[in-house]
């Protein structure tokens, strides 16, 4: 297996991921230097600014983009389909954007990502017609994949037992600014002209955004990868036993990249379209299929969320606010609670996933059976947390299985996998809603009782890899 440095990702190659102690398992063995340990946690904290950032620059403009392309006099039907364009150019363009980012490596591709996607809402903000905001939608459709590529650099920068540790803490600051911006948003658009000025404001988070990102001590994480490299020389990777097809077409596409980002286009494309080709010809279908049935279970469970209420309880849709704010906030604490979980499952990410799904199951279908608004109450809280923890631990055993040398890719391909939910949840929850308010969530108790099906069908095959795992490395 070729080391990171051969394998040609660019600067997310020399960033290196850096190797824990042994375990109580007695897995780990190789463990990297203090100085280059420092010099990944520096990194690995200006990542979570950059993940906090771009999350509250979003969310102070999107809960506003209805209420302004409504006043520029479109229809709710032209107002349905720009949205949808959205959502559709996300879909296709994830796995390429992923890709490219293990071809010419993470900061460059980070950087190009923040400056078009600060384009699009600056061309937001001099949006008069509902023409000029359908084009603003075009470059923030395309690039607007700043997190997925900062966790597939979280993913490089830190060991596999420690990847979902800090992705949780990566969700926990991102969803701090989720939290945060519209509070602003909402208090800037009282002002003359207040939703031009927000977006021009979330253009202007996006050029800081790019700023520290091209102001991070990548020459640290370079020499810090270097020792790291030396120290772990003839090492294998689990990565590599467990996916050879994958890994060995991962590893001759990056034997070039080392000098792709001045490569043609073409070579560019022709690069991405061989890794998505090796995707697709992997063994993660599975994986892909149980993130896409939990992602659609969790949609159907909030797509009419203040509506049921309000049919079930009598409910106004003030108090639903309030408590899907209560269940975000919680969502942040079990973020910085993965680390306590995973070593009480002994950094066993699929049992994680297993009981989390599960208990997701059954904390909906306690939702579609409640008597009370209290029983709801009780479930949003806890369901807080199982889906924050099996939203990360999914991730991760993406990349567990799929490999590191394209965790890019992967990670684009499943955000792909996520936006197909978003476009299947809402016309499965309209058909469920003809049936009873309850319709939707009973829907999806019946999805992830599948995914769970899936994950027990398919134990061996992680059980096995695990194995592999802790006797390679």
């Amino acid at each position: 297996m070729p080391s990171a440095a051969a394998t040609g990702r660019g600067p997310a190659a020399a960033v290196g991921r850096m190797e824990e102690a042994e375990d109580e398992d007695g897995g780990r063995g190789a463990t990297g230097s203090p100085a280059a340990s420092a010099a990944s946690d520096r990194f690995v904290r200006c990542l979570y600014a950059v993940g906090f950032l771009d999350l509250f620059g979003v969310s102070m403009v999107v809960p506003l983009m209805n209420l302004h392309i409504k006043s520029l006099g479109a229809s709710h039907t032209v107002a349905g389909i720009i949205g949808s364009l959205y959502g559709i150019m996300q879909l296709f363009s994830s796995p390429f954007v992923g890709c490219w980012s293990d071809v010419v490596g993470r900061r460059y591709s980070l950087l190009a990502c923040i400056l078009l996607s600060a384009l699009g809402y600056f061309l937001l903000g001099t949006s008069t017609t509902v023409f000029l905001f359908a084009i603003s939608r075009v470059p923030v459709g395309i690039f607007k994949h700043t997190l997925s590529i900062s966790k597939a650099l979280l993913s490089d920068l830190v060991s596999e037992r420690d990847r979902p540790l800090v992705m949780g803490r990566f969700n926990a600051a991102s969803s701090v600014g989720f939290i945060l911006g519209p509070v602003v948003g909402g208090y800037l658009t009282e002002l003359e002209d207040g939703f031009y000025q927000t977006s021009f404001i979330c253009a202007s988070i996006f050029l800081l955004n790019a700023g520290l990102v091209w102001m991070l001590p990548w020459s640290e994480e370079n020499s810090a990868s270097r020792e790291h490299q030396q120290g772990n020389e003839g090492t294998d990777s689990f990565s590599a036993t467990a996916n050879c097809d994958l890994h060995s077409k991962s590893a001759t596409n990056g034997a070039v990249a080392s000098n792709s980002l001045f490569q043609s286009p073409w070579a560019q494309v022709a690069t991405v379209l061989t890794r998505i080709k090796g995707i697709a010809c992997s063994d993660l279908w599975d994986i892909f299929l149980v993130r896409l049935l939990m992602s659609v279970a969790i949609l159907l469970y909030y797509s009419n969320f203040s509506l049921a209420l309000d049919e079930r309880f009598g409910v106004k849709p003030l108090f639903a606010g309030y408590l899907l704010s209560y269940s975000s906030a919680l969502g942040v604490l079990a973020g910085c609670l993965l680390g306590p979980i995973t070593r009480l499952y002994q950094h066993n990410t699929y049992r994680i996933l297993l009981h989390s799904s599960t208990f997701t199951c059954t904390l909906i279908l306690l939702y579609a059976s409640a008597l009370s608004i209290w029983m709801v109450i009780l479930s949003s809280t806890f369901l807080a947390f199982s889906t924050t923890i099996g939203r990360t631990c999914i991730i991760d055993l993406e990349l567990t299985i799929g490999g590191n040398e394209a965790s890019g890719a992967l990670l684009g391909v499943g955000q792909s996998v996520t936006s197909v939910g978003r476009i299947v949840a809402p016309l499965l929850s309209g058909i469920a809603q003809e049936f009873s308010p309850c319709g939707p969530p009973s829907l999806g108790v019946g999805l992830a009782l599948v995914a769970i099906l899936i994950m027990n069908a398919n134990k061996q095959k992680y059980c096995s890899r695990g194995n592999v795992k802790s006797k390679t490395q």
